[in-house]
């Protein structure tokens, strides 16, 4: 528990830092420039888990058989996604200029070709990672990945606020590599430079795991490997295909208005990075849940059912507050990003909305996880995965431009909605768990009384008054849920004391 907390500490606290770079490029860059980022970044997720084709959960089922010699599974994982990477990134540079135009990029290669060598380097990577976590070694585990995090924020700050700033006062220190690279005028390219680098910093902190060992490639043992692997390919791909789907279809829903779709893209992206609050819960919800989901089969009680029961209706209510809390404090939350992005603030209630789905859905999919039906998690990305597309491509191209992003958020709520839905259904099939519906519906409607009363009734001329009120009635929605929890602040207090 303690190696599984420090596993998942250090992804929550990476992800928070990157998330602080939002401020920076939204306040540097416009719009339409920070939505070309992010519609990179949205094919970068994608080949990255094309890349890696489930080698790492496969890793780890192969390691721990005892049938296998654990270094054999390693160096095998090892050269086969060392070999997939190294072909990519010959391909892309062997074709950078028709990848290039299939992104509709068609003059910045160089985008291109540095995001494809991030991918193969972040790629092969991951193996060591892995290894690491087998290894027991949690401490180097965090300790890279942070360095990664902290190089790639350092560069982004160098690069984008203090070389413009050198080139002002002191050229000649920085001059031989920021003006042939165009200075100031690469842009959004200074971007992809500090996360090649950091990656590159990876890849240097991680040699001690890839060199001085002895290599076994096992073809056999490969191809069973990848016969395991497939299905959660599928999955990750359809997973990851979902969560970017706005980002990715919105210039190919608007051909000719390149522009215009990038504008859409970075306010979406943008707006979406207040939202995240929600992700990051669910995230740290998850890293907490899955272990004691496996530790709770040992109990063959119904205390284990009531277990799962009153996870789902405490997850639920911390989402309530959170999303409660976000909403009614936007009017402060939303210098986040630039006042030139707050025209798709609309977008935030529906994805923390949409996010609050998927944290339920992932709650709901014990069912299949304790009773060995893992088949069924592909069955229900791919439907997701179907049912976003469709919405996207119906709901944002019939909004249209300027406001075709909300198109995107709804169809993000739409799809993880059903995929909920069809989940809870399935698992009363075959694992019942009598969730307290009445309790999680009851709370559900006094929050969305608050917040219909938070954002349309209780809206003065002064901000400050205005974010006193509102505190004020989330305030009430706490207490009403400590009342009728029967939770008592000593009680907390002395089960804080006895951690």
């Amino acid at each position: 528990m303690k190696d599984t907390a420090i596993y998942g500490l250090s992804s929550i606290v990476g992800r928070f830092l990157n998330w602080c770079l939002v401020p920076l490029y939204t306040y540097v860059f416009a719009a339409g420039q920070y939505g070309i980022v992010s519609f990179l970044y949205s094919f970068t997720a994608v080949a990255l888990v094309i890349l890696n084709y489930g080698m790492e959960t496969g890793f780890f089922r192969f390691a721990n058989r005892g049938d296998r010699d654990p270094e054999t599974v390693y160096t095998t994982s090892l050269i086969s996604v060392g070999s997939t990477s190294l072909l990519f990134m010959l391909l892309i540079t062997l074709f950078i200029h028709p990848v290039s135009g299939m992104l509709d990029l068609p003059d910045h290669p160089e985008y291109v070709w540095m995001l494809g060598f991030i991918v193969a380097i972040d790629a092969f990577t991951n193996i060591p990672f892995v290894y690491l976590r087998y290894s027991k070694r949690p401490i180097r585990f965090a300790t890279i990945k942070l360095m990664n995090v902290f190089v790639n924020i350092g560069l982004n700050i160098f690069f984008i606020l203090c070389c413009p700033w050198l080139m002002e006062r002191a050229p000649a220190a920085i001059s031989w590599f920021y003006t042939p690279l165009g200075g100031a005028e690469f842009g959004i390219g200074w971007i992809f430079v500090a996360n090649l680098l950091s990656s590159l910093c990876v890849f240097a902190a991680l040699i001690p795991q890839i060199i001085g060992r002895k290599y076994r490639f096992d073809a056999s043992l490969l191809r069973r490997m990848l016969g395991y692997s497939w299905p959660l390919l599928i999955l990750g791909i359809a997973g990851i295909l979902s969560q970017n789907m706005g980002q990715m279809l919105m210039p190919y829903l608007f051909p000719g208005q390149r522009h215009a779709a990038d504008v859409m893209i970075g306010i979406y992206s943008a707006n979406m990075k207040i939202a995240i609050v929600m992700v990051m819960f669910t995230q740290a919800f998850r890293y907490a849940y899955e272990p004691f989901i496996f530790a709770q089969v040992k109990d063959h009680t119904d205390g284990r059912k009531q277990a799962y029961a009153d996870a789902m209706k405490y997850f639920i209510i911390f989402g309530l507050v959170i999303f409660l809390g976000v909403i009614f404090f936007l009017p402060v939350l939303r210098h986040f990003i630039s006042p030139g992005y707050w025209e798709g603030l609309s977008v935030v209630p529906v994805m923390m909305v949409a996010e609050l789905c998927v944290g339920v859905f992932f709650n709901l999919s014990l069912w299949y996880k304790l009773t060995d039906r893992t088949r069924w998690g592909m069955y229900l990305s791919l439907l997701c995965f179907a049912i976003m597309l469709t919405l996207n491509v119906v709901l944002v191209r019939a909004i249209g431009i300027p406001g075709g992003y909300m198109g995107a958020a709804w169809a993000a709520l739409g799809a993880y909605f059903i995929v909920m839905v069809v989940s809870y259904f399935l698992g009363r099939r075959f694992y019942p768990i009598n969730y307290p519906l009445g309790t999680i519906a009851y709370y559900v409607v006094v929050a969305a009384v608050f917040y219909a009363i938070g954002v349309y009734v209780v809206q003065t001329p002064y901000e400050a008054l205005t974010l006193a009120l509102r505190a004020l009635l989330l305030i009430v929605f706490v207490a009403i849920i400590f009342r009728r929890e029967k939770i008592k602040l000593p009680d907390i207090a002395k089960k804080l004391r006895r951690r």
